[in-house]
């Protein structure tokens, strides 16, 4: 909220330097965001009178003005504004006035010269010349009261600050210059002024007929009528200029009166052009099908979660947000209807949201606006109507439905000590409260708040602690050292950390890429198979509607966006959290019942196995290329790698990963219906597993060198094509006896024709297979009884689990 400090004091000004009031309000809670200078710094511009403008000899865009500037004679200036003409005042920089800087960050210095042949002895000035307005018209026009000779500075009060404020949703309050004032007084225990609401003279009996029929949307609701108002009157030099400095431009004189007490008081309210209402006015909830075409040239929809101004005819306002272009005053406007109304905030709260825009109107009243005052704020603007306007008032009807019921909040004394975090006494705590203008009922040790109706945000202890600490200062809390004992926790030496697993990834030359946990809906059906998200009550964006339960589909949208901009070869892992529903989840500190959130580590390979090069040929990376990975990061643990399917994986490219008897995660290539969907070239290999599962490590055992040397032993075998590389690595081990220290897959060789199997041959079903075993004992040589034990052994265990052969 931006406002002038020259306004602000005019309700209460404490003895305070513009910064130190910033600074007050700061550390109360209202932090000032941004404390600068109306105007920029210039001097020798005084008020002058254009006594008569004639045209310039020599030039047809100027004119030669004699201009009376309060020192004796009269100074003759040559100008080219427009509107120079005798008899307006304007500001008027004298020779050797130094105006603000231009572009090359140098003072512009007035000084005594010729143009076209005619002396100039100054200059007239524009309110953009002077830095005080971007819009530039011809000359700055001022008041008739503006008094010659006198510094500009001063006339139009240049030295004013302008204080924008960062407010919290609990400072509704504080919404208003009024607002604000009453906060400097409590803080700095400077008298406020308080705004007097003299009630207007009634001249005419013409009432409008009101029917609330929503209480549950319009607790109160007070309005009148007035006629013969002249619309075509200029809104005062003084409104427009204080609604300039809160960032409003004006508009017209009605428009400018509910804007300037919505600034002063924090109400907003609505002028209503009488003569385009049809019939009386009714407060409801919308109606499915309904259309209104709002004051900032939208149509928007209307259904029954958004409150509504209807007449006979048709919706009229968007209640509490923003008026229609129907009943919008105009110049031609002759009878208005003064609207001043209470809207519970939680009607208002996110609808002008929905139809993406914000209002002032709309920000106060999700907030709180005092239901009090309405009466009164009708009787301010009718004033200020009567005034700049004319016309005739009615009468003040005034309908009061259900108002907030405010519970009276107790503050225990030595729990506000406690939270705040130093000794306080009840009548510090008391006093503090009673500064703030509430009402206080003191017992034994404790204080009781009745809130007034101004303040929403009192509803807890807790809200009254903060009110006392707020008054008392902030800086005055005491700079004591942390009590709490400083516990180092270890990780367990069985583990390592999650960064240990980044820098391994990128060691093999993935790249780390952080996504959102929010993700397309569509992505869960396709990538992860889940036909039930978790689902966001209030995503951020369409396409961010669901919790993720899976990391690929993020990955794969990462390697969409470095593919549509030509990347060649994309290696991309992400450590991240995924949302599953799962009802066997307790609620705890670390979780939230029925849902668990394990994390993951997940990585994507495209493109070539390695950078262009010479040294090799270029070759796509493979399924094995990311299993070798994936071996990689769980080593020195062995994992097993198991034929299985996935919902974002080819059905015969991809397998589970298994450490001891749990599933760890899957290693696949991409299913080539969802490489059509993301139209890829080539498929992409990825892997994503369950993220405590890689972060095990086996601890390290001692374990003696045998003195005696290993025996290798190869076995060529012939199997079936089916037969898989793991049945015949188990059939190995099974029978190789306690001998038997490692097997290793070391050839396969498949026949290119068929031939006669009988006569030593392979066919071409079939494959041979090159296999080394390694025999050792530590505590003694070994024998050949035992090496060819072992190695039958093998030979059996491999014929009857695979039907596999000795080749010829």
């Amino acid at each position: 909220m931006q406002f002038p400090e020259s306004w602000l004091r005019a309700f209460c000004n404490p003895s305070l330097t513009s910064q130190q009031l910033a600074d007050t309000l700061t550390m109360a809670g209202l932090e000032v965001e941004e404390l600068r200078p109306f105007a920029p710094a210039f001097t020798g511009v005084v008020v002058g009178q254009v006594l008569s403008a004639e045209q310039h000899p020599n030039a047809d865009r100027l004119r030669v003005c004699l201009v009376d500037v309060g020192q004796g004679a009269p100074l003759n200036i040559v100008c080219g504004a427009p509107n120079a003409r005798p008899g307006i005042k304007i500001p008027c920089a004298t020779v050797g006035a130094l105006l603000p800087p231009g572009e090359d960050g140098k003072p512009f210095a007035i000084k005594l010269g010729k143009l076209r042949g005619v002396e100039s002895q100054g200059m007239l000035c524009s309110a953009k010349e002077l830095r005080i307005s971007e819009e530039s018209n011809g000359l700055l026009e001022l008041g008739v009261d503006a008094v010659i000779g006198r510094d500009i500075r001063e006339q139009m009060g240049l030295d004013d600050m302008l204080f924008t404020l960062k407010l919290t949703p609990n400072l509704a309050h504080c919404l208003s210059v009024y607002g604000i004032a009453r906060e400097v007084s409590a803080l700095t225990d400077t008298p406020l002024l308080q705004p007097e609401f003299p009630k207007a003279f009634v001249q005419i009996q013409d009432r409008l007929s009101v029917s609330v029929q929503a209480p549950d949307l319009c607790g109160r609701f007070s309005g009148r009528i007035v006629r013969g108002v002249n619309t075509t009157t200029q809104t005062p030099a003084w409104m427009v200029e204080r609604l300039a400095r809160c960032g409003q431009r004006s508009i017209s004189p009605l428009v400018d009166i509910s804007n300037y007490v919505m600034f002063e008081l924090g109400r907003p309210s609505h002028i209503f052009d009488l003569d385009k209402i049809h019939g009386g006015l009714q407060v409801r909830w919308g109606r499915e099908g309904e259309q209104l075409k709002l004051l900032n040239g939208n149509t928007v929809a209307i259904d029954s979660s958004v409150g509504v101004i209807a007449d006979d005819k048709e919706v009229e306002s968007l209640a509490g947000i923003m008026g229609g272009d129907a009943t919008a005053v105009s110049d031609d406007t002759t009878s208005i209807f003064i609207e001043a109304a209470f809207w519970w905030p939680k009607a208002i709260a996110g609808r002008s949201r929905r139809y993406n825009f914000s209002t002032d109107a709309g920000h106060r009243f999700e907030r709180g606006v005092d239901p009090s005052t309405t009466v009164e704020h009708v009787e301010r603007i009718t004033q200020l109507v009567l005034d700049i306007c004319g016309g005739q008032a009615g009468p003040l009807d005034d309908q009061m439905l259900v108002q907030p019921e405010g519970k009276p909040v107790t503050l225990r004394v030595a729990r506000a000590a406690k939270v705040i975090g130093m000794p306080v006494t009840q009548e510090q705590c008391a006093g503090a409260l009673r500064r703030l203008g509430l009402d206080v009922t003191e017992g034994e040790g404790t204080v009781t708040v009745a809130p007034p109706t101004f303040r929403f945000d009192l509803q807890i202890e807790e809200d009254l602690i903060e009110e006392v600490a707020r008054i008392i200062g902030y800086e005055q809390l005491p700079t004591n050292p942390p009590l709490a004992p400083i516990t180092a926790k270890l990780r367990a030496e069985s583990r390592r950390g999650p960064f240990a697993v980044r820098r391994q990834l990128a060691q093999l030359g993935y790249q780390e890429t952080i996504n959102f946990s929010f993700v397309e809906e569509r992505w869960e059906r396709e990538l992860a198979g889940n036909a039930d998200p978790i689902k966001l009550l209030n995503p951020i964006a369409s396409q961010m509607s669901v919790m993720r339960s899976s990391l690929l589909g993020s990955l794969m949208a990462v390697l969409k966006f470095n593919l549509d901009r030509k990347a060649q070869r994309v290696r991309l892992f992400e450590l991240g959290r995924v949302f599953r529903k799962d009802p066997s989840v307790p609620d705890s500190d670390t979780t939230v019942a029925g849902f668990d959130q394990p994390m993951r580590v997940a990585g994507l390979c495209y493109g070539s196995v390695d950078a262009l090069q010479w040294g090799s040929a270029e070759r796509a990376v493979d399924f094995f290329d990311v299993k070798g990975d994936v071996q990689s990061l769980l080593a020195p643990l062995q994992a097993t790698f198991k034929p299985d399917e996935h919902h974002a994986m080819h059905p015969g490219r991809c397998a589970s990963v298994w450490l001891g008897e749990r599933c760890i995660g899957h290693v696949g290539e991409l299913h080539p219906k969802w490489r059509q969907t993301y139209d890829l070239a080539q498929a992409p290999v990825m892997f994503e597993l369950a993220l405590d599962a890689v972060l095990q490590r086996d601890l390290p055992v001692f374990q003696a060198v045998s003195r005696h040397q290993p025996v290798e032993r190869d076995l060529a075998i012939v199997v079936k094509e089916s037969v898989t590389h793991a049945a015949v690595m188990a059939a190995v081990r099974a029978g190789g006896g306690d001998l038997l220290r490692d097997a290793v897959l070391f050839d396969v060789y498949r026949p290119k024709k068929q031939v006669d199997a009988g006569s030593g041959g392979l066919a071409a079903d079939e494959k041979s297979l090159a296999v080394r075993l390694t025999l050792s004992r530590d505590d003694a040589t070994l024998t050949d009884d035992e090496i060819d034990a072992s190695v039958k052994g093998a030979l059996e265990s491999l014929a009857q689990r695979v039907d596999a052969r000795l080749r010829a």
